[in-house]
């Protein structure tokens, strides 16, 4: 990168690490705002105390209703969260950086004002807050990926680094629940949230291109405070170039090999990959895994609170600990560093064996796929268990394997497929993702009802899907050696 460039360059990876760990992924710290919303007494009125319980016990016995509002607002908002993804992608493809951004910033600020605004009797308007807030944020993310762009060869650890910082973000529910404790009132913080919307607005016009960073990055290339007009022709010229001349070197699908001397493959279109078995199995992988994280994160306050038999202190107590844990920023990277190792080894070997470069690098998913499954299997197992002390374990496999199951989602589809189709294949396997975690609902009102309250059952019935998923990683490996003897197999 140009000398002078260099510290508009790390003012925007900075800024942008700051949006993305204070702003992105708010969402996922929804058990510390249930535990204020609570005290609140939000959708308390929908309650019908028992008339055989007096006193204490009737506030013990907690609402089924309560907790199913709860439950459900988190559902939709989790599930915007991931469907969202594909209609932000095409806008920020279509409509460029700053006017994804500005749409992000109305989102977010429009959620972050009807929170601060609601009260216990207009808590229904969490309905619409939550999946605005969470479709902002999302957008927040996919502007700041590019950031990556900046830095050459950092570009994989930088987009790591900031999927770990959307993960990290969930603290700040945490931040607001202690704050509420002390005695800052709900509506102080998010109106707080709300007018930070002028510093998003401040970095969009000075820190961030009008259009898209080019990759590789072009020489002088000026965005933001030093120019407004992103590109000009000779430069995207340029950097097309040299682009072309990266993937010749990166294995970056298998649509771009020769399976034989002097015989070109035939492309492929979008649809055949998306119908492949290869996308199939991976879409089971990280639909079933990714809805245990929701399913475990949306109704961890009621977890806590049959564990802990309504002590309000213990749940409190623990609900902290879950959001410390959740600082994923600290751990993402640990994926995409083993990715690059096995990469590295895997590119050394092809060199001496003369293999096909593409299916080496299929070959250095496979422990992360695998490593995913196991540690999502430990979490389940440790979740089940009805031990108090235990669920730190839980907690921190819970946000170890959270890391791992998206860095290697985005790694594996950028190796499997085509770069053309990543965009869209990467939208709708979040999309097609987002429909399979609205089961989340169905099997918490199965636990409030035929389980009575009792989620080791439903544990038990999720622990096959679980399994089910280290048959992705055991198929790409048969097909790696398939491949190896076949470089023409198809995927």
């Amino acid at each position: 990168m140009a000398g002078r460039g260099l510290p508009l360059h790390l003012a925007t990876l900075l800024t942008g690490l700051l949006e993305c760990l204070c702003f992105a992924g708010v969402l996922f710290g929804w058990p510390s705002l249930v535990f204020v919303f609570k005290k609140e007494h939000y959708f308390e009125k929908l309650c019908e105390p028992d008339a055989g319980l007096i006193g204490n016990a009737t506030e013990q016995a907690d609402c089924k209703v309560q907790y199913e509002r709860f439950s459900l607002i988190f559902t939709i908002a989790s599930f915007m969260n991931n469907f969202m993804t594909f209609p932000s992608g095409y806008i920020f493809d279509r409509f460029k950086t700053t006017v994804a951004r500005l749409i992000a910033i109305f989102f977010y600020t429009t959620a972050t004002l009807i929170i601060a605004f609601t009260s216990a009797g207009s808590a229904v308007l969490l309905f619409l807050a939550m999946p605005l807030l969470s479709v902002g944020g999302i957008l927040f993310l996919i502007t700041n990926l590019q950031i990556g762009n900046l830095f050459g060869q950092h570009r994989s650890t930088i987009i790591t680094l900031y999927n770990g910082a959307f993960d990290s973000s969930s603290a700040v529910f945490l931040i607001i629940k202690l704050l509420y404790e002390k005695g800052i009132s709900l509506r102080a913080s998010f109106i707080f949230l709300s007018v930070c919307s002028t510093w998003h607005v401040a970095r969009t016009f000075l820190l961030m291109p009008r259009g898209h960073i080019p990759y590789p990055l072009p020489p002088n290339y000026s965005y933001g405070l030093c120019s407004g007009n992103g590109t000009t022709k000779e430069e995207k010229e340029t950097a097309e170039q040299e682009n072309r001349e990266l993937q010749s070197k990166e294995f970056l699908s298998a649509k771009e090999e020769t399976p034989g001397a002097g015989q070109q493959q035939e492309p492929r279109s979008f649809w055949s990959y998306a119908f492949s078995r290869r996308f199939a199995w991976h879409l089971v992988w990280l639909s079933v895994i990714q809805l245990w994280h929701y399913l475990f994160i949306g109704t961890l306050n009621f977890l806590l609170t049959n564990m802990a038999q309504g002590d309000k202190e213990l749940v409190s107590s623990y609900t902290n600990a879950f959001a410390f844990t959740q600082f994923g920023v600290l751990v993402a990277p640990w994926n995409g560093m083993l990715m690059d190792r096995l990469k590295q080894k895997y590119q050394k070997e092809a060199r001496k064996t003369g293999s096909s470069t593409s299916v080496v690098a299929l070959c250095s998913m496979v422990p992360s796929l695998a490593l995913t499954s196991l540690l999502s299997l430990g979490f389940v197992l440790c979740a089940s268990v009805p031990i108090l002390p235990l669920q730190y374990l839980t907690f921190i496999l819970q946000v170890i394997s959270r890391s791992f199951l998206y860095g290697s989602n985005a790694a594996f589809l950028t190796v499997a497929f085509p770069s053309e189709h990543f965009g869209k294949l990467f939208g709708l396997v979040m999309a097609l993702s987002a429909v399979v975690s609205l089961l989340q609902f169905p099997i918490f009102i199965l636990i409030k009802g035929p389980l009575q309250n009792y989620p080791f059952y439903g544990n038990v019935m999720l622990l096959p899907a679980i399994l089910l998923t280290f048959i992705h990683p055991f198929l790409v490996y048969q097909e790696c050696h398939a491949r190896k003897d076949s470089p023409s197999a198809i995927v």
